[in-house]
C-alpha cells in the first residue's frame, strides 16, 4: 500500500474545495414585521359640544378584488369641534382583531395623515408617540361654513417622521409604506 504524503496546504485546500461544493439549502426569508390586514375602519368624530357621534366606516371584508369595500358618507355640522378618533380591524380573523392597540405599540413607526378638499375643514393630532410626534389615532376636526368634500385618511408604516413637514401633516417627505388609503364623502350643513 502507498501512502500519500499531503502538505497541510493542499489538504486544506481539498477540504476547502469539497465543502464547497455542499448545496446550500434555501432559506425562507426573515419578514420582521409582517403587513397586518386592514378590512375596516372606523372614524368616529364627537362633536366637543354635545351631540350624536358621525362614524366614518370602510369596511372590505373580502379584501382587495372580489367585493368592493363600502364606505359611508357623513354630515357634520358647521362651525362645529370634533374629537376625532380611529379604530382599525382585522374581521376577517374570528373573533374580529383590532389593531388599533398594535398601531399604539408601534407609534414611532406609524403616522395617519388626513387630506380634505372640504372649504374651511381643518384636522389636526391630538396625539404623539414618545418622541413627541404625530400619531393620528386621536384627532381634533373643525368647520366652518357649509360645503362638500372628501376626506382621505392614509396610513404610514415606518414613515420619516423627522423629515420637512411631516410632523405637520405634509405626507410628501413622509415616505413609508402605505397601509390603508380611504377616502369618505362629506357633508357640513
Amino acid at each position: 500500500m502507498k501512502i500519500i504524503n499531503l502538505s497541510p496546504l493542499v489538504a486544506m485546500l481539498i477540504l476547502m474545495s469539497v465543502s464547497s461544493c455542499k448545496k446550500d439549502e434555501p432559506k425562507d426569508p426573515v419578514i420582521p414585521n409582517e403587513e397586518e390586514v386592514i378590512t375596516t375602519l372606523h372614524y368616529t368624530l364627537t362633536p366637543n359640544n354635545g351631540g350624536a357621534p358621525v362614524k366614518l366606516t370602510f369596511q372590505d371584508l373580502d379584501g382587495d378584488g372580489g367585493n368592493p369595500p363600502t364606505i359611508s358618507k357623513g354630515v357634520l355640522d358647521a362651525n362645529t369641534t370634533y374629537l376625532g378618533s380611529l379604530e382599525l380591524l382585522n374581521e376577517i380573523e374570528s373573533p374580529a382583531k383590532s389593531l388599533t392597540k398594535e398601531i399604539e405599540e408601534e407609534a414611532d413607526e406609524h403616522q395617519f395623515f388626513f387630506n380634505t378638499t372640504v372649504k374651511d375643514l381643518s384636522i389636526s393630532y391630538a396625539d404623539k408617540d414618545a418622541n413627541s410626534k404625530p400619531i393620528g389615532l386621536v384627532t381634533s376636526l373643525s368647520t366652518k361654513g357649509r360645503a362638500t368634500g372628501k376626506i382621505t385618511i392614509i396610513l404610514k408604516h415606518e414613515p420619516n417622521k423627522n423629515a420637512s413637514g411631516v410632523s405637520d401633516g405634509i405626507i410628501d417627505n413622509a415616505g413609508g409604506e402605505t397601509d390603508i388609503e380611504v377616502s369618505f364623502d362629506i357633508e357640513v350643513r
